[in-house]
């Protein structure tokens, strides 16, 4: 065995093939051995077939190879179905039959088809990510075929091989699985949006055709990629391609203090931010600013920590410190990426369900929001309202709800003007930026800075709310939604100062104020019609040649009321009313009225933030799994890692008690680490997410603690499961070399 000694130190401590050691010594030496013969007959039966041209040899190799090193392939292939299956189920629902005939369906496939996009990218670069750990740890494989006689060319063949199999039970399996489970998921989506629809078991053949060439493409570019690697590196690199990162890591200080500079502005960001336009504006900022900064911290800041502790001697000189802070300072330089994935998974877990979770919760509260009574009419004019116009449509109401055997409850009258966008600059109220403002502000500037700007009568107001509030000439109240006016003054259009008398606190929901993302500012004044007449007297200059504009605010009479009767008939009254009121409209007897049902409109809702939590739900799932695949492949490798160094430490004089205290220690220490800080970033998305829910009529700040809270829980319980289950195969590794 002359070729033996021409082995690496370390090669005999691991099978080639990955299998697991339990045999003593002596036995696990006659092992390697006998591999190697069996390899060297491969070797020289390879170059008997070559000529041949007999490609049985390499598939037979290539499935030896996958089934000898099923501890690192299985969770792949596994993972790789379970995203062939979301994506193939995505996809299927998008381009479905069921969708098509279904109240909010478009909307439903539309979100689903972005969320096919979001899936697709994810793949590619996850098994991207994963694929490389693979080939890393089969390049020492791939270095002793290459000493034993095969070529670069036979090496390709093999790998060739291993992958198409690996993509073709992928592709299989995924596809069999999202067949049959793509019903299960259409039942559990038609529940989300509250629908009754008839379906029949069918196969989704464009789904199919999509997901064979999404998926097909993403394992034809993994494919030439591990080529690619095996092709440029030499068998002596690939036998010591596990040695290669040994190098001490330094402490990067530079990095560690940009990763915390970019943490600290992030969340910064999420607290000073109070509109909610612009919170969603700088939303996906701080996502980005918080994913580099894990990065930096997890890699270099995580060094640079362990460094430290090393230099403390009181900590570092301790049994069960030294091994555990050494060997983290090794790990992180190139597991730190890892660590820091798992943790962005985690956060994008937490917070997609966190968020999904609470409006699906909330969609009868945010309905109610934007529709504040069962009907509501809405009458919109440039000019001052006709009361006899008004009074004919109370009249219709009254006989359509008489015919039907049914009354008026809550009812809501009111009117106000409606000024639509307006700017509040130095503490006027303009329709527009002045033209030197508007040449320096930034388009993102101008559009956070609009406000939904209303008038209200005092009148209104004090029957509305039930108050008696007194104006003195030249007072005003207000009240503002999704963010707040700080000033003791407001100077009107026409150029009148109003003192602000008080700031109210509450006021009737309003759908224009409810479905849209910018501000709103209720002006009560108590001279109404005396401030809209004067407001939509004034010329706004809009150039240098002295042209001129004006900008008059809408009357809006509103009349809305519930109704004791269930859905369907509210769906039937609502709709003889349109038709009633269309008819008196035609006539001219009373304004075109607008008129809105929440029983007609449910369905739409329930489709929106039914489809937006089915589609976090599968995303969630597919991010996990990939959190768990990285979870599983890091204590893997790791074991690897730590098993030489425990053995030394053990020869040297620790105990196994002092061995396993000090493996507790690091793994808690760098498994634990990951879903704490993952927690810290949920802690700060929810300060940012409560504002963004406002766009969404959603105001409720106890549910979504609720929800959040729950969802860690939940998330970290099953963290802890993943951490049993794959701590165990950690330990294995570490201490079987010395089970003799």
């Amino acid at each position: 065995m002359k070729a033996d000694r021409n082995y690496p130190q370390g090669e005999q401590r691991e099978n080639p093939q990955g299998a697991q050691r339990t045999n003593p010594q002596e036995e696990r030496r006659e092992n390697l051995q006998g591999k190697r013969h069996e390899n060297s007959q491969g070797a020289q039966r390879e170059k008997r077939n070559h000529g041949s041209g007999k490609p049985l040899f390499y598939l037979r190799l290539a499935w030896i190879g996958i089934r000898k090193n099923k501890r690192f392939y299985l969770p792949y292939l596994l993972t790789c179905m379970g995203m062939v299956m979301m994506f193939y189920i995505i996809v299927f629902l998008a381009t479905g039959e069921s969708l098509k005939g279904m109240s909010g369906g478009e909307v439903m496939a539309s979100l689903l088809s972005t969320g096919s996009y979001v899936i697709g990218f994810f793949s590619l670069c996850f098994l991207f990510y994963t694929n490389s750990f693979l080939i890393r740890r089969r390049k020492k494989e791939f270095g002793l075929y290459n000493i034993l006689g095969m070529g670069k060319r036979n090496l390709l063949c093999v790998i060739f091989w291993e992958n198409v199999m690996m993509a073709a039970l992928s592709l299989a399996g995924g596809l069999a699985a999202g067949i049959a489970f793509s019903k299960l998921a259409e039942l559990l989506m038609i529940n989300i949006m509250h629908q009754n629809v008839n379906f029949t078991l069918s196969v989704g053949w464009e789904a199919v055709k999509l997901t064979l060439q999404v998926f097909g493409g993403i394992f034809l570019l993994l494919l030439l990629r591990s080529m690619w690697q095996i092709r440029l590196s030499k068998p002596v690199e690939l036998l010591r391609s596990e040695s290669v990162g040994e190098k001490p890591p330094r402490a990067n200080y530079l990095f560690a203090l940009a990763g915390l500079l970019l943490l600290s502005g992030a969340y910064y960001l999420a607290v000073v931010i109070e509109n909610p336009l612009e919170a969603i504006l700088w939303f996906f900022v701080a996502v980005i600013m918080v994913i580099l900064a894990t990065y930096l911290l997890f890699i270099s800041g995580s060094v640079t920590l362990c460094r430290l502790l090393q230099k403390n001697k009181n900590y570092y000189y301790r049994t069960n410190h030294f091994v555990s802070v050494s060997s983290m300072v090794y790990r992180m330089k190139r597991n730190g990426a890892g660590l820091a994935s798992i943790c962005i998974l985690c956060t994008m877990v937490l917070v997609m369900l966190t968020g999904t979770v609470c409006m699906y919760i909330g969609t009868e509260e945010s309905l109610r929001s934007r529709y504040p009574r069962n009907i509501l009419l809405r009458t919109q004019q440039a000019a001052s309202l006709e009361e006899e116009k008004l009074e004919n449509v109370r009249l219709a109401v009254k006989e359509v709800l008489a015919e039907n055997g049914r009354e008026m409850t809550a009812l809501q009258e009111y009117r106000l003007g409606d000024a639509n966008g307006c700017y509040i600059v130095d503490g006027r109220i303009l329709p527009f930026l002045p033209m030197e403002e508007a040449r320096v502000a930034g388009a993102l500037d101008s559009f956070v800075q609009t406000w939904q700007m209303f008038l209200i009568s005092l009148e209104d107001y004090n029957r509305l709310m039930g108050t008696e509030e007194t104006l003195e000439e030249g007072e005003i109240l207000i009240h503002t939604t999704k963010a707040k006016y700080t000033e003791d003054t407001l100077i009107m259009p026409f150029g009148e100062t109003r003192r602000i008398k008080k700031y109210v606190k509450d006021f009737v929901n309003n759908d224009i104020d409810s479905m849209q993302i910018f501000p709103t500012f209720y002006l009560i004044t108590p001279d109404f019609e005396g401030d809209m007449e004067r407001w939509n007297q004034v010329e706004y200059r809009i150039s240098e040649m002295g042209d001129t504009v004006r900008y008059p605010v809408t009357w809006i009479w509103y009349y809305g009321f519930d109704l004791e009767a269930g859905e369907e008939e509210q769906k039937t009254i609502a709709l003889q009313l349109r038709d009633r009121l269309n008819d008196l409209a035609a006539k001219e007897q009373i304004y075109s009225t607008e008129r809105e049902s929440v029983a007609l409109e449910r369905t739409y809702f329930y489709s929106l933030y039914g489809g937006l939590f089915f589609l976090g739900t599968l995303l969630g799932i597919v991010f996990l799994l990939a959190a768990v695949l990285i979870i599983y492949y890091k204590q893997i490798s790791e074991g690897y890692e730590d098993q030489s160094r425990f053995e030394i430490m053990q020869k040297v004089g620790m105990t196994k008690r002092e061995i396993r205290k000090s493996i507790n220690s690091q793994v808690l220490t760098v498994f634990f680490l990951p879903l704490l800080t993952a927690g810290v970033h949920l802690s700060f998305a929810f300060i940012i997410m409560r504002r963004m829910l406002l766009v969404f009529s959603l105001n409720n700040t106890l549910l979504l603690l609720a929800v959040a809270v729950v969802c860690f829980g939940v998330f970290g319980l099953f963290y802890v499961l993943v951490y049993h289950r794959t701590s165990r195969a950690y330990y294995h590794i570490v201490t079987e070399a010395r089970q003799e």
